[in-house]
């Protein structure tokens, strides 16, 4: 082994020496280097190696081209590049080339090679890492595009790109992302060959017997994939992400123009194909340039116009949920769209609200739009419309805890007197387990609607529920209500009529403390009963809660000889991480420091 390192350490004194020679190390830097290679190169050899060991070597050498690259720029020198950046370069791939062959499934290790051929701009070897990477990982789809696309954009090679993607479609022959972006490749590489010619036609540049390939310039070559591409894939959403891409070149208008074709022939009964259809005359050409904001806002309601009949054609033959969704949704962004133009908003709007009631009647209309549908109605000053609607809601979605509270809140917003009824409508329809929410909202109600015996009778029905989520926030807002109510005795009560009623919430006992703690004269043994009672609940994991225990005994009303006995039970209760963080707070709080 020491052989082995001592001939890689020989053999980087050339490297050495012209980094000294010329002026960018100085002597004594260039022993501290010695020292440290010699270092990183024995943790290389041992006979249990470290895949950190490797990372540390690289990372090493990467901060060394770094700093020659600064120290190059200040003093402004740039020769013997093939003597030092080259030979640290080379040994870095080496380096990497140990390392992925000892750990082969370890991805992020050649990516990282791969990072830094391209920072570096080591284009062959580049290719080499990205061979040996799929010849490991060819099941990786990601892999065989980002070879592809460095082969077409760092070596300007499509044959190669292009014989990569042939490769990753026989590994796999139903990836979307591997066809489209071989799509794409060739109409990138198509208008890069069209940007060629007509430089050299505008320099008027003689090339020769050379002719630029019209079936690649013309996009026949992507429509080729095209044609392979939605044989082994079906799905309207599939075809439009290539009609996407195509858009994005302007020489494909017969390419889009068959791939639109064939989207309506194959695709007819898809919901996605008709709000293309239909979105696609928002981008219809405008004959001359409208001036006016009037006439710009006659042309876009024009536009808009003619979507919604694409969308009533769509309908005629869809009337499924996903259609009237995409055509709610398209009204709602229309609608969204910030104009001054008095009379378009005001069309926008009463589109909007047409589409959202004939979903409604159909039954076909999306929980999520029910609360736009409200939103709206009540923003335009249709109060009773939108209390309607939010009940309709609650009807369409009856098993739907958003869709209760939407109609309750509405309603509370517009003070209805019916509010306690529609709330026990609503618990017997939904999944217990999802009611939280609504005792929430009958507690805030009732807390400022209802008398307090109302509102007492409440709190005991939250009490008895068997969920535990709705058991614990009620004791919470039962204790907090008592105190505002009734003052420190009602609270006191209230407190000791559930402290043995689990389950319990921290924040129950935290404000019990808080409370007795406002009183004029607060009293340690009632404190110290409640930290107790809530250290047997929380004891075993809540660290912070032992601290301010300590913390009030240290206080004025404390007894700090306490605290000793305290903190004893703490290391014996406390469990996991909760131990540590206990001991360093607890030593922080020694010290002074919190």
């Amino acid at each position: 082994m020491a052989e082995i390192v001592q001939q890689r350490i020989e053999n980087r004194i050339p490297e050495w020496e012209q980094l000294e020679r010329v002026g960018l190390f100085t002597k004594k830097e260039i022993k501290s280097m010695l020292k440290r290679a010699t270092a990183l190169e024995y943790k290389l050899h041992r006979l249990i190696i470290s895949k950190v060991d490797f990372i540390a070597y690289i990372q090493y050498e990467i901060n060394v081209l770094e700093l020659i690259k600064k120290r190059r720029s200040r003093i402004g020198y740039t020769f013997k590049k093939e003597e030092i950046e080259f030979s640290i370069i080379s040994r870095i791939n080496n380096i990497f080339k140990r390392a992925t062959t000892k750990w082969k499934n370890d991805l992020q290790l050649w990516l990282s090679h791969v990072a830094f051929c391209k920072k570096w701009n080591t284009k062959g070897q580049l290719s080499k890492v990205f061979s040996s990477m799929l010849a490991i990982h060819p099941e990786k789809p990601a892999v065989w595009i980002m070879a592809a696309k460095s082969e077409m954009e760092d070596r300007n090679s499509p044959e190669s790109a292009r014989q990569l993607f042939l490769r990753a479609l026989r590994f796999h022959p139903e990836s979307q992302k591997v066809y489209q972006e071989y799509f794409r490749m060739e109409l990138l590489h198509a208008e890069k060959l069209r940007k060629e010619q007509k430089e050299l036609e505008k320099a008027e540049i003689d090339v020769g017997e050379y002719e630029f390939p019209l079936e690649i310039m013309s996009g026949k070559l992507a429509e080729v994939v095209y044609r392979d591409a939605t044989t082994k894939i079906q799905g309207a959403d599939f075809i439009l992400s290539l009609l996407n891409i195509a858009a994005i070149f302007d020489f494909t208008k017969e390419l889009q123009a068959t791939i639109i074709q064939d989207l309506q022939g194959k695709y007819a009964d898809h919901e996605v194909t008709w709000d293309f259809m239909a979105r696609r005359e928002l981008d219809a050409a405008v004959g001359e340039e409208l001036q006016s904001a009037k006439g710009r806002a006659s042309d876009i309601a024009r536009r808009e116009e003619r979507c919604c009949q694409v969308y009533e054609e769509g309908l005629n033959m869809l009337n499924t949920e996903a259609m009237w969704t995409c055509y709610v949704s398209f009204c709602l962004e229309r609608f969204k769209r910030k104009t001054n133009v008095h009379e378009l908003k005001e069309k926008r709007q009463e589109r909007l609200l047409a589409v959202l009631q004939r979903a409604h009647d159909s039954s076909l209309l999306k929980e999520d739009f029910y609360r736009n549908w409200v939103q709206v109605l009540l923003t335009s000053g249709g109060s009773e419309q939108a209390a309607a609607v939010a009940m309709a809601a609650t009807q369409r979605h009856s098993q739907s805890v958003a869709m209760w509270c939407l109609a309750l809140q509405t309603l509370l917003d517009l003070g209805s007197g019916t509010m306690g009824k529609i709330f026990q409508d609503a618990l017997t329809h939904i999944n217990p387990k999802e009611s939280l929410p609504l005792w929430q909202l009958q507690v805030e109600w009732s807390m400022t609607s209802q008398t307090p015996e109302e509102t007492e009778a409440l709190f005991q029905r939250g009490l008895r529920s068997a969920v535990r989520a709705v058991s614990m926030d009620i004791k919470e807002k039962y204790l907090d209500w008592s105190y505002r109510v009734g003052g420190y005795k009602k609270a006191r009560k209230t407190f000791t009529s559930l402290h043995e009623s689990r389950p319990f919430s921290k924040a129950f006992f935290t404000r019990m403390i808080q409370i007795e703690k406002e009183q004029e004269t607060p009293k340690m043994t009632n404190l110290r009963d409640f930290y107790e009672r809530a250290l047997s609940e929380f004891g075993s994991t809540d660290d912070d809660l032992w601290l301010e225990y300590i913390r009030e005994e240290l206080g004025p009303r404390g007894q700090p000889e306490n605290c000793g006995r305290i903190h004893w039970r703490a290391m014996k209760i406390l469990e996991g991480e909760s131990v540590e963080r206990f001991i360093t707070q607890y030593t922080l709080l020694q010290t002074g420091h919190i």
